[in-house]
């Protein structure tokens, strides 16, 4: 059990950690050019984190166990990636560099390819699983994919011959494990700046982009990761040893992204925490008889994932005891949904954090604590340390605390750019290695608060309006499920806020009633004009983002959800 009152403040904290002879001591380093903040200690480069991990649970640890059953170890894992990475090279010729593209479900497979790729120095291409046949195209003519490792449902979408070799998940992929039998991990050197792989962005208005993902941006996240855990350690220090059975967290987020890649697989790899994979479409009621079952010590997903667990009509049916801490990104988690996670598991101490990243930045930049939440609900967080987190204009200078500008993250987890996409590299990696996130939000304390997207901005009549702090209004309103806040075109205005609204099942809804529920809180003039409510579910990419393109009605969703 945790002491109930923290310590120390986070700023404290993260001092006692960073400074001389402390467990993450930093330092500063020349990085392409640029002065940054990097912990002194740290691997280099994600075999040697695969390599070491052969030394959790005494060689015996479980990396990953999925929900038909499926497991290995880490050491089992290790021979599994030396001897896939055996295999391709010597089948498909495959060298440092060269591009090896995955396309499949959450599998052992997947995970399987991740490592075998990753430690011989090529690059591994996250496909994003949702896409349709010709998004699947894109993907392959922008990367150049020396070989597509895939699954028969996602080969179906492409209707035809992609133009490469293709190894299929199912059937061929054994065949290369058993080929590469015996192999010992590549030996071949691989510097921290080398790219390990290529992720994708959501793609909500264009192509998606390429986001090149270095040695030195996976092994950031993972300091930031732990950085975030030991501060939280050392604020709300331990009164005994707590679980003696080794900690099992949900993994339910695609491996093509951010949350379940970094957040899950890569975790785990350096932790030494095992993780339970879900597979298919997303089930609440299967994760709650999966915590029964496996006694999960903690949950982590999007806030579309979180609301359907803990508001599932069978959810006091399981126990959930084992439950000790929610954690998530992907979208801001609203004030409401922080509060019903605490009422849902009183049980657990220190319930909530949620961190704030995107793939530019390996997914991880600043940091809540359930303690800071309360006092802090809209907050995400202070930054951690290595992120440098400034509000900058449009002219890149910095805004004075409490002045709404654009979010921007420098340090050693920021992306080197999109890959053969230098246009979209100097739109958004700006002069001094500034990150552009896309994000408005202000600073306050030392903490960062999001205000929009850049691109969901409103404008009415010359003012600024954030759709968030109204979709967080809307949100507490007791018979909603779901909102999303939009502009739409007006003659002298130019715009005028209009709110799309999912009522919760049974609940009557109109928008006068709405309207003066938001008016009790926010200014008239960010009170929506238009009001339209709808049945279904919004529509959302693989990351649980609202796609307000689609909601507007200026784009078509191609998603294909998981099933």
């Amino acid at each position: 059990m945790r002491a109930t009152e923290p310590t120390m403040t986070v700023p404290e904290a993260n001092a006692f950690l960073t400074g001389e002879g402390g467990f993450f001591e930093t330092t500063t380093e020349s990085i392409a050019g640029l002065e940054m903040t990097v912990v002194k200690n740290r691997m280099a480069n994600l075999r040697e984190m695969l390599a070491a991990s052969a030394n959790h649970g005494g060689g015996e640890g479980r990396y990953y166990l999925f929900d038909d059953g499926t497991q290995a170890t880490f050491a089992e894992n290790i021979a599994t990636a030396a001897a896939l990475g055996a295999g391709l090279r010597e089948r498909y010729g495959i060298e440092p560099g060269d591009r090896v593209a995955i396309l499949g479900a959450n599998s052992p497979a997947w995970i399987q390819t991740f490592w075998a790729t990753v430690q011989q120095g090529a690059i591994a291409v996250a496909m994003n699983g949702w896409w349709t046949g010709d998004e699947i195209r894109y993907g392959l003519e922008l990367t150049t994919p020396k070989v597509l490792v895939a699954d028969t449902r996602r080969l179906e979408r492409l209707e035809g011959d992609p133009g490469i070799p293709v190894v299929v998940m199912e059937d061929e992929l054994a065949e290369l494990i058993e080929l590469g039998t015996g192999a010992s991990l590549s030996e071949t050197p691989i510097a921290e700046d080398d790219p390990a792989a290529i992720l994708f962005t959501s793609g909500t208005t264009g192509r998606p982009k390429g986001a090149i993902t270095t040695h030195r941006n996976f092994l950031a996240y993972v300091s930031c990761a732990f950085m975030v855990g030991a501060r939280e350690a050392v604020r709300f220090p331990a009164s005994d040893d707590g679980p003696t059975d080794p900690p099992l967290r949900l993994a339910a987020s695609p491996l093509f992204h951010i949350s379940g890649l970094h957040a899950a697989a890569i975790t785990a790899m350096a932790s030494g925490m095992g993780s339970l994979w879900t597979t298919g479409r997303f089930d609440p009621e299967k994760v709650l008889r999966l915590t029964e079952e496996h006694r999960l010590t903690g949950w982590g997903g999007v806030t579309t994932q979180m609301w359907r667990i803990i508001e599932h009509p069978r959810f006091h049916e399981f126990d959930t005891s084992s439950v000790q801490s929610i954690g998530g990104g992907g979208s801001v988690w609203s004030p409401e949904l922080l509060r019903a996670c605490r009422a849902a598991l009183p049980h657990a101490t220190h319930t909530v954090s949620v961190g704030y990243g995107l793939t530019e930045c390996a997914g991880l930049a600043t940091g809540a604590s359930d303690d800071v939440l309360r006092a802090h609900p809209d907050t995400v967080g202070y930054p951690i340390p290595t992120a440098d987190v400034r509000i900058l204009d449009d002219e890149d200078h910095e805004v004075p605390d409490g002045e709404i500008g654009n979010v921007c993250i420098k340090g050693p987890m920021v992306i080197p750019g999109y890959w053969d996409n230098p246009e979209a590299t100097a739109d958004t990696i700006r002069p001094g290695g500034w990150l552009r996130t896309g994000d408005f939000g202000h600073m306050a304390d030392g903490m960062l608060f999001l205000a929009s997207r850049r691109k969901d901005l409103i404008i009415r009549g010359g003012e600024n309006i954030y759709p968030t702090e109204i979709e967080n209004r809307i949100d507490e309103h007791p018979d909603v499920m779901e909102v999303a806040v939009i502009g739409v075109d007006h003659r002298e205005l130019g715009q005028e806020v209009k709110a799309v609204v999912v009522p919760r099942e049974g609940a009557s809804l109109d928008g006068q009633q709405l309207g003066e529920w938001v008016a009790q809180t926010l200014a008239t003039f960010k009170v929506p004009a238009h009001w339209e409510f709808q049945t279904d579910p919004l529509p959302r990419n693989a990351t649980g983002k609202i796609l307000k393109a689609v909601v507007a009605g200026d784009a078509e969703n191609t998603f294909i959800e998981e099933s």
